[in-house]
């Protein structure tokens, strides 16, 4: 089996989280795979190594001054198209690690790959719709006209559909008619159940942060920044101002502009006393300490797939407060707590700050273990014979 698997950066992102680890277990399986990505700013890999089994394409995409999000939207398409399809017709490009012939898989993991595979070649092309796999970790809503155009094209061209959760395959189905198959995420567990146990790593955060709650994957609106701030700032009140619980956000590097999004939040931060400290992208080493250091893990994502940087703080161990959806409760079950207001996140995270349930915590290792990424790709792996064998001729 030959897959090529795409994706719209190298930076630590979830859905490349996703495709890293969905490349490596395939290779375990015996696959030979390609992932494919743009290679923003110079980039010269993904954020973390990789696989050697695994071939990396990674296409430079030169970063533009001031280029407006919806001109880069479409431009990112042209340019892994076109990588795609020299690749594909044997056009130009170095050599694939699969043959000539093409793939037997081509899997997109966002919509910016997906509509790129969709314009790499005609509809009797190996990139054809037909040929296109596509998984949807969460709808977003946009008012980009490219980024819209660009979303809605990916969730109807394809001619197969994978969701992380059911939840988020039921939104498809009652939007598009569109029954897509459910195959969960894995979690690397024993990683992030390792870091806990790291007490030299975990000690490094501390002293540079001191006790803190902690949000990865930036300031933007579908991660439910602004109400974790006022939640924040609920806290501080509570405690009379003498809190010595602070905010750390790590993470948040996208293609997409949240500009104005982070302007407003840093202007209610301001106003209302609470200052977050931003890490940026965090180095994969490091990750799992910062995440097993924290006193409790925010999860008030208005949006989410799966939620797997909430099970990651599972399995090391740190409680987590996630907001009230169908799609958390679901795959976290009863493992967190939940909240549907800043006010009832400020109440659950001071709870969980407070102290520890071991019997929750418990429950959260072992739900965290239960997502192996050798069940999630072993469901791929079924579904790429499937969908091969279906084709015609």
């Amino acid at each position: 089996m030959r897959v090529a698997l795409l994706t719209y950066s190298t930076r630590p992102r979830g859905g490349v989280v996703h495709t890293l680890a969905l490349a490596e277990a395939l290779v375990d399986l015996g696959a030979t795979v390609d992932v494919w990505t743009l290679a923003r700013g110079g980039d010269g890999g993904f954020f973390r190594p990789v696989d050697p089994r695994v071939g990396v394409r990674a296409v430079p995409f030169p970063e533009i001054a001031d280029e407006p999000v919806g001109d880069r939207i479409v431009r990112s398409i042209a340019v892994l198209a076109d990588a795609l399809r020299a690749h594909t017709f044997g056009t130009g490009g170095t050599a694939p690690a699969s043959d000539a012939a093409g793939y037997d898989a081509v899997h997109a993991q966002d919509c910016i790959s997906a509509n790129a595979v969709l314009d790499a070649a005609g509809p009797d092309g190996p990139a054809s719709p037909a040929g296109c796999i596509r998984t949807i970790h969460h709808l977003d809503t946009f008012t980009t006209p490219q980024l819209a155009a660009c979303h809605e094209r990916a969730v109807v061209a394809p001619g197969a559909h994978v969701c992380v959760s059911a939840a988020v395959a039921a939104e498809v189905e009652s939007g598009w008619g569109i029954r897509p198959h459910v195959i969960p995420n894995g979690v690397d567990a024993a990683r992030f159940a390792a870091a806990a146990d790291d007490r030299t790593a975990r000690r490094a955060w501390a002293d540079e942060l001191g006790r803190y709650v902690l949000a990865v994957g930036g300031i933007e609106p579908r991660k439910g920044t602004a109400d974790l701030v006022e939640a924040m700032a609920l806290i501080r009140a509570a405690r009379q101002n003498t809190s010595d619980l602070n905010l750390v956000i790590a993470g948040g590097e996208t293609l997409f502009d949240y500009r104005d999004y982070r302007a407003e939040v840093f202007a209610t931060a301001a106003r209302l006393g609470v200052t977050p400290r931003l890490l940026g992208p965090v180095d994969h080493e490091l990750l799992p300490s910062l995440v097993a250091q924290a006193e409790v893990f925010a999860f008030p994502s208005t949006k989410e797939g799966f939620g797997l940087a909430a099970l990651e703080a599972l399995a090391a161990g740190v409680p987590v407060v996630a907001r009230d959806l169908p799609v958390l409760r679901e795959v976290l079950g009863p493992t967190v707590r939940y909240a549907a207001t800043p006010a009832d996140l400020a109440d659950a995270l001071l709870t969980a700050a407070g102290r520890r349930d071991p019997a929750l915590a418990a429950a959260g290792r072992t739900l965290a273990a239960r997502y192996t990424w050798a069940a999630a790709t072993r469901a791929h792996l079924a579904l790429y014979h499937h969908l091969a064998a279906s084709e015609p001729g």
